[in-house]
């Protein structure tokens, strides 16, 4: 019996995974008193992921038949002319994430039983991922804005609870907030854009907005002379700034290292961080009618693409090399979408969910073979103990750093050919941050692969783990990574552990090869995504030299791309197998960029010196003067003082005799008569 693609089986993807999260969250821990254990919350959890993927995957298939689905589930609340609805909008770019989503979460929740096995919290963690899944899922089919919005900020809610889930350290509560505090400033500019539509659309439906998006490119923002469009696009762009981590919002991504590493690869590889990249391909019928929000997303994407990866050569955190990839790869993404080239950037953001929930699903399992250990100082020589997540590592690298034939190859060099094709303002600024990336790229990606699994064993020395626990006692860290204790071997993960990695591997590998064909130079996107060829004409010059991917990947082989990787893995192996102190006399040749490295450019300096201790000074004026001065004290207290002195002067009026009060009585009315023969009868003025 073949499945029919009814609005019931779509409501069946996303709450899927929600009932998982329900019944885990409320019967598998203290709220519903722990009536089901271990087993049953992993079961439901994943068992609704699986489901949802399974239709996801249906979906796909139907969409590429020609399937499309826009209409309403129900409507929430109807404000004047205003309809406020939940919807959903199946085409291939929304079908493309559902796979995405569902896929890796789903190898994320398998990955948690061996990872987090013993951990207090278990069940609570499934419930967590199954309900960040039901988030992204919301807002990946949304039809309008107002369930966009709803999915953006319930994936924000939901990485708060992730990122601090070890809420009794200090840091991991800081980084959560931290998180939950720079997306709040995304999120403002965000619903500003929003605001802007829907004064100048009246509705929130993608369709109608989109109808009308000529005429709002003709009008001005009132009391300016700015284009409201271009405005509107901008603050809609400092939403997906905020949510995927770009210069200079990206200040939380690193500290999310805090939680635990299946949520590490589950919020950068499918969910949170890509929200932003797919809104802005989302909304491509309104950035392309703006080449000043075009050009400005450029921008913002070349710096966090180059600065963020010279950040990944200074960590000596394992999970944070990975982190810091993330960013300058998700700077690729959002390049991409400045010039143009949306299906582009949302093939990048599909390879690498796969390459990069590898790496880092491999950087738990190290971890897990380490005892929990995340210094790679403290590694080396793993290969002999860890074999399979040795090479798993290894290719989700060569994926990473765009080895021909590998999936990270097509969409990383669509990118940087994309770049090299346009004209809009600051593309020749982010072609040279494309092409420096590529050497960082594969610097920092073989410096952690030759760092951990190859050179000299540098674990199990008891000095070391004592230097180690007194220096995160220094610095108030509650979350002492204790290693390997002498005698100790590493050893490798159970194969609930490794199955996921060696899922995750084969896309990593070869799902470019066969896809890129029909995502950028077919007709699989159709019209989901609007390119206007004619202003910006990258897509339509790849299109003319793309021969196919065995083509595309041989004619590398002589690019000067693949030298700049050639030249970033050699630097590794040179200073990190072959000549392991030349590093260290790197560093102290070039001591001040080490040093504005290893405090990431004064950032977090600046943002704690200037926005919160700055804010901490305004919020104190305000308490101080405005709210015990001004309000308590003269209003709230002042008003009081006045009634009571009043009250205190008249109170001698009541003396309690009678002839007082009919004396009071006749002047009253004395008063009053002479007002009133004042005011009627003319004579007596």
């Amino acid at each position: 019996m073949q499945l029919t693609l009814t609005l019931p089986v779509l409501c069946a993807i996303p709450l899927a995974p929600l009932v998982g999260s329900v019944i885990a969250g409320f019967f598998g821990t203290k709220l519903g008193g722990d009536r089901i254990g271990h087993g049953a919350c992993q079961f439901v959890t994943i068992l609704g992921v699986m489901i949802a993927f399974v239709l996801s995957c249906f979906v796909l298939v139907q969409v590429m038949d020609g399937f499309y689905f826009n209409g309403t589930v129900y409507r929430w609340m109807q404000l004047g002319e205003l309809n406020l609805d939940i919807g959903f909008l199946i085409d291939p770019l929304t079908a493309t994430m559902m796979c995405v989503v569902t896929f890796v979460s789903l190898m994320v929740h398998i990955y948690t039983i061996g990872y987090m096995q013993g951990e207090e919290g278990y069940n609570r963690f499934f419930s967590y991922i199954s309900l960040f899944t039901f988030a992204m899922l919301m807002l990946v089919m949304s039809n309008n804005l107002l369930q966009l919005f709803f999915g953006w900020e319930a994936v924000g809610v939901v990485s708060y609870l992730l990122i601090g889930f070890y809420f009794e350290r200090q840091t991991a509560v800081f980084a959560n907030m931290k998180a939950f505090l720079v997306n709040r400033i995304g999120d403002f500019g965000f619903i500003l854009g929003i605001g802007l539509l829907l004064a100048s659309t009246g509705s929130m439906n993608y369709d109608v907005i989109f109808s009308q998006n000529t005429a709002l490119a003709a009008q001005v923002l009132p009391g300016t002379s700015w284009s409201l469009l271009t405005v509107a696009c901008i603050c809609l762009f400092i939403g997906a700034m905020g949510k995927s981590a770009q210069f200079p919002l990206h200040v939380w991504l690193p500290d999310s290292m805090e939680g635990p590493t299946p949520i590490s690869a589950l919020i950068h590889a499918a969910t949170m961080v890509t929200a932003g990249i797919f809104m802005v391909a989302r909304m491509s019928p309104l950035f392309e009618l703006s080449d000043t929000a075009l050009s400005f997303i450029l921008v913002i994407g070349s710096i966090t693409a180059l600065f963020m990866g010279f950040l990944g050569i200074v960590q000596n955190d394992i999970k944070r090399v990975v982190a810091y990839s993330t960013l300058s790869q998700l700077g690729y993404m959002t390049i991409a979408l400045g010039v143009s080239a949306y299906p582009v950037a949302i093939f990048h953001l599909m390879t690498h969910a796969f390459f990069k929930a590898l790496l880092f699903l491999a950087a738990g399992s190290v971890i897990l073979g380490m005892h929990h250990e995340q210094d790679m100082r403290k590694m080396g020589g793993l290969w002999k103990y860890m074999p399979v997540t040795c090479l798993m590592m290894l290719l989700g690298n060569l994926a990473l750093i765009g080895t021909p034939f590998f999936s990270g190859f097509y969409s990383k060099d669509s990118i940087i050919e994309a770049v090299a094709a346009s004209h809009i303002p600051g593309s020749g600024f982010a072609y040279f941050a494309v092409m420096a990336s590529v050497f960082v790229t594969a610097l920092y990606s073989f410096r952690l692969y030759f760092y951990v699994f190859h050179g000299k064993s540098r674990w199990g020395h008891a000095s070391s783990n004592v230097h180690d626990e007194r220096e995160h006692a220094e610095q108030g860290d509650d979350h002492v990574h204790h290693g390997l204790n002498p005698g100790q071997k590493p050893h490798e993960s159970p194969f609930v552990v490794t199955l996921p990695l060696i899922l995750l591997a084969i896309p990593s590998v070869i799902i470019g090869f066969y896809t890129i064909t029909p995502l950028l130079f077919g007709t699989f996107f159709g019209d989901s995504i609007f390119v206007d060829i004619g202003k910006h004409p990258a897509m339509k010059e790849l299109a003319e030299e793309f021969h196919g991917p065995a083509s595309m990947a041989v004619h590398a082989l002589t690019s000067p791309v693949l030298l700049l990787v050639a030249l970033g893995v050699l630097t590794a192996a040179i200073g990190y197998l072959w000549a392991p102190k030349l590093p260290a006399k790197v560093a102290e040749a070039f001591a001040p960029i080490k040093k504005l490295l290893d405090n990431k450019y004064y950032l977090d300096d600046f943002n704690q010196a200037v926005f919160a201790k700055g804010l901490l000074w305004i919020g104190g004026v305000l308490w101080h003067r405005g709210d015990q001065k001004i309000i308590d004290g003269f209003i709230v207290n002042g008003s009081a003082h006045v009634v009571g002195r009043f009250a205190g002067v008249i109170r001698h009026l009541q003396s309690g005799y009678l002839y007082h009060y009919a004396f009071a009585m006749i002047a009253g009315l004395a008063v009053l008569l002479a007002w009133v023969l004042y005011a009627y009868l003319p004579f007596v003025r």
